[in-house]
Parts: structure tokens; C-alpha cells; sequence
């Protein structure tokens, strides 16, 4: 079975896996009988979501975790390299890590506006070009880069997680179109609100948004496309957002 099939058999590298919708990823993947890397920049929470994911698999040696910042270019190479060493191949790279600083383009900080660009930005970038000749070597496979509606509808004190937003699906639309003929299809999935702890601690009345197991859902449909099919781009939002 080749990477480029419907198939489930993944070998994936999921950025952001420990927790959120990337956790959640990780876990369809590993679910459908695929092999899944997760990364986090925080070693104790990425090892004890290894090891959840591998007690579920029922196959320790299908999950594997480093503690990785994505704006470390040398980490992020070696972090390819232990994958395909460890799984045989690499044919799926799911990029979700991602940063958040709220604030006015006036206070906002150097530091602040570096970390956001550099994390959700140039990390796909990073992350994509390590990972591509190796995809490149399965036979082809899937780029999947969690965006965000906010990269399309902006808002105050969001110039920096906006920006970084819509730089993503403009890099993801310009990736799709170098790498389809190589048997690799490119997607970026664009989520609205979602009840995680990204921005804030889920509330009792976060009922209304996406959970981080809706998000994983579109993925794991993306992975099942015949190759004849490429969905390049996918919204998904709320059903019923709370009334302002």
C-alpha cells in the first residue's frame, strides 16, 4: 500500500501533538493502524502523551515523542531523521504547531511578534522542506497544515496570529501546486472557534464550538481521498456560534 492510497497506514510526523487538536490527530492516525511522531516543546507533557497514545494503539512502538521547537531548523531535521529511522518512511506531515499573542499592533513586543511568525510561519517551513524529500522517497503522500479562519476574517489585537494565519494558507497554496505532481497532495484545513486551551481555559459555555476531535475527523477524511482527489482547502466552523 503506498502512501499516495486511500489507506490508512500513515507513518506521521504531527507538530503540536501533545495536547489540543494536534493530540487529537495524532490519536485518529495511530487509531487507524498508522504511526504517528508527536512533538511539543514541553519533553514531560509530549512523553506522557506518548504514552496514552501508544496504551491506546495497544502498540507502544507505533507512537514515538521529542521535544521540539519548531523555529529550531537543526531540531526539526533531526526530528525527520529519527522518524524515518524509527518508522521505515515518512509520508505524512500534519503541521499544527502554533502560537498565539493577542494584543495591539502598538504594545505588542518584538519578542512577541517574532515568536508568533517564527512558530506558526517559518516552523511550516521548516518543518515542510525537512520533510518533503522524504515523502518524496514513500512514493508521495500528504502535507496538512492547520491554519485558521482568522488567517481570512481578521480582528483587533490579533495583527500577529492574523498575519501569521493567512501567510500559512498562501505558503499551503503555493506547496500544493510545486508538489501534486509528485504524488504528494497538499491541504490546509482552516478551523473557526475551537474548545481547546489555546487562548484561554475551556469554559462551561464553550459548548457551541468545534472540539479538537472535529478538527482530527477532517483530517483523517483528507487521508482516506482516492488520489485522484485533492481537497486543497477546507473550512470548518461552528454549526451554531454563540449570538453575539
Amino acid at each position: 500500500m503506498t502512501a499516495y492510497s486511500n489507506g490508512m497506514s500513515h507513518h506521521a510526523i504531527v507538530t503540536g501533538g501533545s495536547r489540543g487538536i494536534g493530540y487529537a490527530i495524532a490519536k485518529a492516525i495511530v487509531m487507524d493502524g498508522g504511526r504517528v511522531a508527536i512533538t511539543g516543546r514541553d519533553r514531560d507533557r509530549v512523553n506522557q502523551a506518548v504514552e496514552t497514545l501508544g496504551a491506546a494503539a495497544g502498540d507502544r512502538g507505533r507512537v514515538a515523542g521529542s521535544a521540539v521547537d519548531v523555529r529550531d531548523r537543526s531540531a526539526v531535521e533531526r526530528l525527520v531523521a529519527t522518524t524515518v529511522a524509527q518508522f521505515g518512511q515518512l509520508d505524512t506531515l500534519v503541521n499544527n504547531a502554533g502560537v498565539g499573542a493577542f494584543a495591539s499592533v502598538a504594545s505588542m513586543t518584538d519578542d512577541d511578534w517574532a515568536r508568533v511568525i517564527d512558530t506558526n510561519l517559518t516552523g511550516v517551513f521548516y518543518c515542510t522542506r525537512a520533510a518533503l524529500q522524504e515523502i518524496k522517497k514513500a512514493g508521495g503522500g500528504w502535507i496538512i497544515n492547520i491554519a485558521s479562519l482568522a488567517g481570512r476574517n481578521y480582528f483587533p489585537n490579533g495583527a500577529a496570529y492574523c498575519a501569521s494565519k493567512a501567510g500559512l494558507i498562501a505558503f499551503s497554496e503555493a506547496l500544493m501546486q510545486e508538489v501534486r505532481y509528485d504524488n504528494i497532495r497538499g491541504s490546509v484545513v482552516m478551523p473557526g472557534s475551537v474548545a481547546t486551551e489555546f487562548s484561554h481555559p475551556v469554559e462551561s459555555d464553550d459548548a457551541w464550538k468545534l472540539t479538537p476531535d472535529d478538527i482530527a475527523e477532517v483530517v483523517t477524511d483528507l487521508l482516506r481521498h482516492p488520489g485522484r482527489s485533492l481537497p486543497s482547502k477546507v473550512e470548518i466552523r461552528p454549526s451554531r456560534p454563540k449570538n453575539k
